[in-house]
């Protein structure tokens, strides 16, 4: 056996902790997207809106005179009144039309529904290599590599489903929006997609079998590294 193979999958399963965590934060916060209405008059409010995967979040901003490059409410940052409300398809006692009539709800829910597909791949693939680590359960480790590269997909399908959400709310005649942009649980989104893709693949190489040496060994005949 490869003595080396144990410190291997501790740092590749540091590396996928790493996206795990990224995954949570993305699924749990609601800053994928922020939208900007046009600002019609200065030294008046304007509503600003950030949202995720279950709340929107609206936030009445000052607006004093822009340069002329700036058309949109904003930035989000600015000092306001806060108030923020779960999807009215999750919730169904409380509203978000705002939401409601600038995009379908079908985006949503899809955007949702495979985000939770890919938090319990990544639960399942990480209780996986947990019970690998005790009495040598090696062959734990496929299929918590599969588990981790699933996640990912997913995660990252939940990603472009949200940016569609995002372009045609957009585009729709019936918004007010004339600006977005994607924000840091977005940018988390993306970055566990590519820390559980890749990390899965290189456990997947590592619990792999040791390639034999040379052309007439096979790998059950293989000799064991020293």
């Amino acid at each position: 056996m490869d003595e080396s193979k144990p410190l291997k999958v501790r740092l590749t399963f540091s590396v996928i902790l790493v996206g795990v965590s990224l995954l949570f934060a993305a699924v749990v916060t609601d800053h994928w997207a922020v939208l900007s209405p046009k600002v019609e008059e200065y030294n008046a409010t304007c509503e600003a809106a950030h949202f995720g995967l279950w709340r929107l979040c609206t936030k009445r901003i000052f607006m004093q005179e822009q340069g002329p490059k700036e058309k949109g409410c904003g930035p989000i940052s600015l000092p306001g009144e806060h108030n923020c409300s779960y999807f009215k398809h999750f919730t169904p006692g409380q509203s978000s039309e705002i939401f409601e009539v600038t995009t379908q709800k079908e985006y949503s829910i899809s955007a949702a529904a495979i985000a939770i597909f890919s938090v319990g791949f990544a639960i399942i693939g990480t209780i996986c290599v947990l019970l690998s680590f005790r009495k040598k359960r090696d062959y734990l480790l496929k299929p918590a590599s599969m588990f981790y590269t699933f996640a990912g997909l997913c995660i990252i399908i939940s990603v472009e489903v949200m940016r569609q959400s995002v372009k045609r709310m957009i585009d729709s005649e019936e918004t007010v929006w004339i600006e977005y942009s994607y924000s840091w649980s977005f940018a988390c989104a993306c970055a566990s997609f590519v820390l559980l893709f890749i990390c899965g693949i290189t456990l997947l190489l590592i619990a792999l079998p040791r390639f034999p040496q040379n052309p007439w060994e096979t790998c059950m005949d293989a000799e064991p590294e020293h």
